[in-house]
């Protein structure tokens, strides 16, 4: 939610039906994008942890629903305290609100504000779930979620949009999550890698996606919500700017995915469809911040930058030795970064907010309080997630045993497989079946 959101009405804001059904309809689009990165980051794991990979994301859905409606909205909307946590005693259990109670001078509910405010909190711990595939216990990922939303991401939440929270204070631009969920995710990832390790087998044995339609399609749903992600994101859209933020996580979006490929062809000879879905979410990842505050010729040249750098970052864990199984760090942690500094440089002023960048006569004034913005969310997740993950490996053990891990996470903690191609059929067909489980499996 953009800096500004809350003075917008001159006059006495009144319930608009038009707006709160724009906002319940974002609220549906940014739910369906919790499945759609189950499906992306599913396919592109081994046949042996599909369940399990889609089990990681489809579980914030409860767990973050839950707490959220107990306390989660309270500490990141509720009224500032110090800067840095918000709290009101009748938003917890959502118990104390009126039916047609406005958020602050929006015209939409609050309860509209809070459903929609609460899909942006289920997604964000699931993206950490990509860098752990194939080996953490399903329970301590159930606990790690708990403890991560509870400790850094309704803190952060409040930080970045809460109304008194030191970022939004400080007039950070983050129209829908660059810091608040992606270089938060990101480094969170790589906070909970450090203590959980690299897979057995990393860079030695093929770890390749087993169905990139899967990847496909997850990230074809992906695109598709982040519309409400991001157009949804200036709660209504009684002046346009929610239409510009569309239109622009569109372009940049396009621009991402041709600049991925660009390098891919550039650097390996193949235009792959990995590549170009990895690509899309790259550029939906470094619109994000910058959609309400850039033009569209703005978020052609974010576009390019972060499918460019998010290629290229996405071998740095062969250089640096650390197993980030499906590129969350080199995605959302470089693609948050870099979208989120980009406004400093390509903020118009004529679209959000006044604010201008470096390249529209802004100076360094706005890119400095990008900078601090994301180098601040960066290192607390980064050191908090560590901590959090390292007390539960003491406790409880974060990872599942070498055996397990072997032999598939699925069939240890979901007592199931995704594939059953031996019932497809007996006599050739069957025998086909079990030696492609097998092959699949190894």
């Amino acid at each position: 939610m953009p800096p500004g959101i809350l003075t917008l009405a001159a006059d006495k804001a009144t319930l608009s039906p038009a707006n709160t059904g724009f906002m319940l309809i974002c609220s549906a689009l940014v739910m369906v994008m919790t499945p759609g990165l189950a499906f992306f980051y599913g396919g592109m794991v081994r046949v042996k942890s599909v369940l399990n990979m889609l089990m990681m994301s489809f579980i914030s859905l409860g767990i973050v629903t839950i707490l959220w409606v107990l306390y989660g909205f309270g500490l990141a909307f509720g009224t500032d305290q110090g800067g840095f946590i918000g709290w009101d005693g009748h938003f917890a259990g959502l118990s104390g609100i009126g039916l047609t109670e406005l958020w602050g001078a929006t015209t939409i509910p609050v309860y509209v504000f809070a459903v929609f405010q609460l899909m942006f909190a289920i997604i964000t711990p699931a993206l950490i779930s990509g860098a752990l595939a194939d080996r953490v216990k399903f329970t301590a990922w159930a606990l790690f979620i708990a403890l991560w939303v509870t400790v850094v991401y309704f803190p952060v939440a409040h930080w970045v949009w809460g109304e008194g929270g030191w970022l939004f204070e400080l007039k950070v631009i983050d129209f829908a999550g660059g810091t608040a969920v992606h270089i938060n995710a990101g480094a969170a990832a790589l906070g909970v890698l450090l203590v959980v390790g690299k897979r057995i087998g990393f860079k030695k044995d093929p770890m390749r996606p087993h169905s990139l339609p899967l990847v496909m399609l997850g990230a074809g749903l992906l695109w598709f919500g982040w519309f409400g992600f991001n157009a949804g994101s200036w709660l209504g859209n009684d002046d346009g700017i929610g239409a510009v933020a569309f239109v622009n996580t569109q372009v940049a979006t396009a621009a991402a995915m041709l600049g991925w490929l660009a390098y891919e062809k550039i650097r390996h000879g193949s235009f792959t469809t990995l590549g170009a879905a990895s690509g899309a979410v790259a550029g939906l990842v470094a619109i994000t911040p910058a959609c309400g505050a850039v033009s569209p010729l703005g978020a052609i040249a974010v576009g390019v930058i972060a499918g460019v750098l998010c290629a290229m970052a996405v071998n740095l864990k062969y250089k640096f030795g650390y197993d980030d199984s499906l590129d969350v760090i080199g995605v959302h942690l470089v693609g948050g970064v870099a979208g989120s500094l980009l406004v400093g440089l390509f903020a118009t002023g004529g679209v959000q907010s006044k604010a201008k960048g470096l390249f529209y006569g802004g100076g360094f004034e706005q890119l400095g309080r990008q900078a601090i913005g994301v180098f601040s969310v960066l290192l607390y997740s980064l050191v908090v997630s560590y901590v959090l993950a390292k007390a539960i490996d003491l406790v409880m053990g974060f990872r599942i045993g070498e055996d397990e891990e072997v032999a598939g996470i699925d069939q240890a903690a979901h007592a199931e497989t995704a594939y059953d191609f031996t019932g497809a059929g007996g006599g050739t067909v069957g025998r086909l079946g079990e030696a492609l489980t097998k092959k699949v499996n190894a």
